[in-house]
């Protein structure tokens, strides 16, 4: 089997296993384990089935156990285990995935064969170094020496759990002294967090797991934030097999006990959606919405600006009660300290440091992962001084994740050392500024660190998983960004209401409004729904395109709060989405009685006279936005065809007229060709129909589909059906 293969077999497995096909499971892991020919696996898988035909035998013979649940659930769990040990054993001897290709050679590349060597050296280091410094007689030299051989440390300690299969009790401790709040090793302590959780994403293993629970129980921030960064990654990928391990639901129980820890839980998890990459809502209308608005009203396809449906006004404007509501129910200083974390620049920062990840410094995997540090040898000549300089609080801020500090620094080293020394001590005053301000926002927002941390850290990962050159032989973390509302850990932190709320809200507020339907529908069944949020949930669906949804909610937001001029124009704009013009009229009418005389309210009421026939009524509303006086080119529009559709061509060239003075546009000149036409100005109507043609990029295609569906009103206004294709051959061979 090649790798392929292998993983389609581990998918196969996986799915039977959550749909109850557990026999199919079975037969698909002989496959594996047929494959791989090792007699443990083959023993386990056996087990695994003479205990669950036993437990299928009780059933059937209708012997009442009520452990029958417990067994079958822990059943699944080893099952999912063992698929998940023979197709690491299977892609180990297969795969040239990057990943694979360490394990393979990490056992033949590390210096030290035991696990307390290992710690031994990084203690030696740590030791000596404290002693050194100390010492006046410092040898520069000794202290280069020791920072050099650490520096190859680090390397092989990140390796040991990142590419180890099984670990062990040695590892275990080790682990542990590591994590001791006495031990000095900053940087091991985080880049332990990395690996473990690595080791996790490529391979499921519940007692690695249990380590990263342990880790978000430290007192050391870098450390926790880390650790709980990657929990939430590690239960989104391994979501739909997490209840079948008890244990596990335990420790999450008990973590969200913690209100700490759930709200930088809920920090984490809006800063992981902030990195999904989402259209705009202009994107959307042009590519989406438009070509539906535009098969339900063809008769008003660019004749009145039937575009005016999607206006900012009309389409996607938001209620701005709801700004109010959050602002005295408290979640939009939630929202506000959270989308403030988010930093304006970070997007900017990953296009501009994207091209600064080319360095040697970045060759060496476990780099990716590291906190910055000042001392780490291939940056530290810039900070042999004291002094305070712009550069050293920049890089001390929390403006650039760990891996842009590197990038940035690395790139200050390429300049002459003259420039580097003017960019070095020319702007101190800035340097004192930038150190204020981070004293300022840890005194106004005490866990402000905490969070800061967790949000860089997200930012190194980011950048790991879409600039490493390796990172396409890696599952994306980032894949799961929006999908961490459907979690198990989401799951136990959402029975705070609060918590679901606050992520429904960023959700709808970054525009990710089929995740944040998700969660109000929920929400809706919890509580006791209130009207705005009946309005999101209509605005959500209109914005996905759920005109019946969409018109449903609304309708239930006007049940609780009447006659709010916001909702009863969304509902009109709903029923004219789903063609019900008779509604829709109905309640654009009501709107024009709670707030009257609105320009684009009066021009919708009159659309929908149009598309029921009524002209009559149709050119009264027009003639009155005319009134209204303001010369707009679109009430003229409107008026020139809906005189020409009811047969007043007189009064339709009239308004012709009156829009070919003022910038025409392709359409203006088709409406002007029919009315020309209907005079029987033959010359004049060809001219008028080229000139549509040449602002159509002479498409002769799009100009024919337009006038295509005005054929029926200029036979109705006396055109003979046999001089149309005359006229049309007449245009053609003239355009030629």
């Amino acid at each position: 089997m090649n790798a392929g293969q292998i993983h389609a077999t581990f998918k196969s497995i996986s799915h039977f296993l959550v749909s109850g096909q557990v026999n199919n499971a079975f037969d698909k892991l002989r496959v594996l384990v047929n494959e791989l020919q090792i007699g443990e696996y083959s023993d386990r898988l056996e087990d695994l089935q003479q205990n669950y035909r036993f437990l299928l035998h009780y059933f059937v013979t209708g012997v009442e156990d009520p452990q029958r649940k417990s067994v079958y659930n822990k059943l699944i769990a080893k099952v999912f285990v063992l698929n998940s040990e023979l197709r690491e054993e299977l892609i180990l001897r297969n795969s040239s995935n990057y990943e694979y290709t360490q394990k393979r050679y990490y056992p033949h590349t590390k210096k030290h064969h035991s696990t307390i060597d290992l710690f031994n050296a990084l203690k030696y280091f740590h030791s000596q170094s404290a002693l050194l410094k100390n010492n006046e007689d410092v040898q520069v030299a000794e202290l280069k020496r020791l920072r050099s051989n650490y520096e190859l440390l680090i390397p092989e300690f990140f390796g040991l759990f990142w590419l180890t299969t099984v670990i062990g009790s040695q590892e275990k401790i080790l682990f542990n002294e590591v994590l001791h709040k006495d031990y000095p090793g900053w940087i091991e302590k985080s880049v332990v967090i990395s690996a473990l959780t690595l080791n996790l994403w490529r391979m499921f293993d519940e007692s690695k797991l249990m380590l990263l629970f342990d880790a978000c129980l430290v007192d050391d921030q870098q450390v926790k934030q880390r650790a709980l960064v990657g929990l939430c990654f590690v239960m989104a990928k391994y979501n739909r097999f997490l209840p079948f391990f008890p244990s596990i639901r335990n420790r999450l129980v008990l973590l969200a006990d913690d209100h700490h820890i759930v709200d930088n839980f809920q920090n984490i998890i809006i800063q992981i959606i902030a990195t999904a990459e989402t259209e705009q809502i202009t994107k959307k209308m042009q590519e989406e919405i438009l070509p539906e608005v535009m098969k339900i009203s063809p008769m008003l396809k660019d004749k009145m600006d039937a575009d005016v449906l999607l206006n900012s006004e009309e389409w996607a404007d938001e209620n701005p009660d709801w700004q109010e509501m959050l602002e005295q129910s408290g979640v939009s200083d939630k929202l506000k300290e959270l989308s403030e974390l988010q930093l304006e620049g970070a997007d900017v920062y990953m296009s501009t440091f994207s091209l600064l990840k080319n360095f040697p410094f970045f060759s060496e995997f476990t780099n990716w992962f590291l906190p910055f540090d000042s001392q780490y040898s291939a940056i530290n000549e810039l900070f042999k001084t004291e002094d305070k300089t712009l550069l050293t609080a920049f890089v001390s801020n929390n403006v650039m994740c760990n891996s842009d500090k590197y990038s940035f620094c690395l790139s200050i080293l390429q300049m002459p050392e003259s420039q580097r020394g003017m960019l070095k001590q020319s702007f101190k005053m800035e340097a004192e500024q930038l150190d204020e301000m981070s004293r300022d926002e840890a005194l106004l927002t005490p866990n402000i660190a905490a969070k800061n941390i967790s949000r860089l850290y997200i930012q190194d990962l980011f950048r790991f998983f879409k600039l490493n050159p390796q990172h396409t032989d890696f599952s994306d973390m980032f894949a799961f960004s929006l999908l961490m509302h459907k979690s198990y850990l989401f799951e136990i932190l959402s029975s705070n209401k609060d918590f679901k709320l606050s992520i429904a809200e960023y959700y709808f507020s970054k525009n990710h409004y089929l995740q944040a339907l998700e969660l109000f529908e929920k929400i809706q069944h919890e509580i006791n729904p209130t009207a705005a949020l009946y309005q999101k949930i209509g605005y959500s669906y209109q914005l996905t395109s759920q005109f019946s949804k969409a018109l449903e909610a609304y309708l239930k937001s006007d049940l609780i709060q009447t006659d709010d001029v916001w909702t009863v124009r969304k509902i009109a704009l709903c029923y004219r989405l789903l063609g019900d013009f008779e509604k829709a009229l109905e309640y654009y009418q009501q709107v024009d009685y709670l707030k009257p005389n609105q320009t684009s309210v009066l021009m919708q009421i009159g659309h929908c006279f149009v598309e029921l026939g009524k002209f009559k009524e149709a050119l009264a509303i027009y003639f009155k936005l005319d009134a209204f006086g303001g010369d707009d080119v679109k009430v003229w529009r409107a008026i020139a065809w809906c005189s020409f559709i009811s047969g007043n061509i007189q009064q339709a060239d009239y308004y012709v007229k009156k829009l070919l003075e003022n910038e025409p546009n392709a359409h203006d000149y088709l409406n002007a060709g029919h009315v020309s036409w209907c005079q029987r100005n033959l010359n004049e109507t060809i001219e008028f129909y080229q000139k549509s043609i040449s602002l159509q990029q002479n498409s002769w295609e799009l100009f024919l589909e337009a006038f295509n569906e005005d054929k029926s009103f200029l036979i109705a206004n006396g055109i003979d059906a046999d001089e149309i294709p005359l006229l049309l051959d007449s245009i053609a061979s003239e355009s030629k």
